[in-house]
């Protein structure tokens, strides 16, 4: 059962999650230029955010609360992602045709005939399973050989990281048949709509909007949950937890799988608001920039890894303009503030501040 605080802010985030869907869908009924007008462009933009809070939450519920920092949540988001170009790609072509015509890049590399584990993805249905289980069978996979080998600690995110340069490596190959370094890109349709037609990304925008709230919501009963209570028991203490009886590996396994289907689901959304995907977006530092977003919002809590990844990404769309060569110095040091003066991220700065009074007045109190 949820407590009233839970249910409270369940409340809220749900409030806030329909006024975020909303607004873009005024423009349907109102003038273009009206007052609550909001560009394609923005909308589509605002979705690309929305999707990013959404890997962040993922992130958050390993490093959060389970206390595993893993450095492949952008792999998973971007094996989602492939997953629904490899739709949207099909979809190019006449679906009235006799054969299905063959991506450019495959032309290019002299395909005669659509490779057999493409064949499936010509149904958006079969493309929206594989968005979950393609990521989570690979993190289920990875976690059975990590999980029990014991392997936890630094060793566990170097271990992340490796398994992100190896696939990122294979997909930069022309000869994987995912369109090497330039990847998937040149959408037209999806569901018979067009996808740069106003309402489709509208549509879009509220899919990024509803996952937000699902992902808010299954994280929340999950942490009430018993799963949930040994899964911050872990992150506490993971001895204490074995002695008591419990199998970490089992659940550690569940949490890491579950956190995978979480980011494989946003990189589907992702893909086709922005119009491609390349192996640009599995690189390893992809992954930190998470990290980054989930601590400067808040890890451990529910609403700082979607602050953190509005925010710091805001921040990045107009550092990248006016001072392009210093983004990367400047997250650095964002990241370094934050561990040094906020621990608690953003949305713990008020606890912090009260916490500081409260202990300056109990000061004044003892001297006095």
């Amino acid at each position: 059962m949820l407590s009233t605080d839970t249910k409270k802010e369940a409340g809220i985030f749900c409030i806030v999650a329909a006024l975020l869907m909303l607004l873009p869908g005024l423009n349907a009924w109102g003038p273009e230029s009206g007052l609550l007008s909001v560009s394609s462009f923005q909308v589509s933009l605002w979705g690309k955010y929305l999707t990013y809070a959404i890997l962040a939450m993922s992130l958050n519920l390993l490093w959060g609360y389970t206390g595993l920092l893993c450095l492949c949540q952008s792999l998973f988001f971007a094996l989602g992602g492939y997953a629904m170009g490899m739709y949207l790609m099909l979809a190019i072509g006449d679906a009235s045709a006799a054969e299905r015509v063959l991506p450019d890049f495959m032309v290019f590399m002299g395909y005669q005939d659509l490779p057999t584990h493409w064949k499936p993805f010509d149904s958006f249905w079969f493309a929206s399973g594989a968005v979950l289980w393609v990521p989570g069978l690979v993190a289920l996979i990875f976690g059975i050989l990590a999980f029990r080998s014991r392997i936890k600690g630094v060793y566990f995110s170097i271990l992340t990281q490796a398994l992100t340069y190896a696939v990122c490596l294979l997909f930069f190959r022309n000869d994987f048949t995912f369109g090497g370094n330039n990847g998937f890109t040149d959408f037209k349709e999806i569901l018979g709509h067009s996808i740069n037609d106003p309402s489709t990304t509208r549509w879009l925008y509220i899919g990024s909007a509803l996952l937000l709230l699902l992902t808010y919501l299954i994280t929340s009963g999950l942490l009430a949950s018993k799963l949930g209570k040994v899964q911050q028991a872990i992150r506490d203490s993971e001895n204490r937890v074995l002695f008591s009886g419990y199998s970490t590996t089992s659940f550690k396994l569940v949490i890491f799988t579950l956190s995978a289907m979480i980011a494989g689901a946003a990189g589907a959304l992702y893909v086709p608001q922005v119009g491609g995907i390349n192996p640009s977006l599995m690189e390893t530092g992809k992954s930190l920039e998470v990290v980054v977003w989930v601590a400067v919002g808040g890890r451990g809590t529910k609403w700082g890894p979607v602050i953190g990844a509005i925010l710091v990404n805001l921040f990045k769309s107009y550092t990248t303009q006016a001072f392009p060569d210093y983004w990367l110095i400047m997250m650095g040091g964002m990241f370094v503030f934050v561990v040094l003066v906020m621990p608690n991220g953003i949305v713990g700065v008020y606890q912090q501040v009260k916490a500081s009074i409260a202990q300056k007045r109990s000061l004044q109190t003892a001297e006095a």
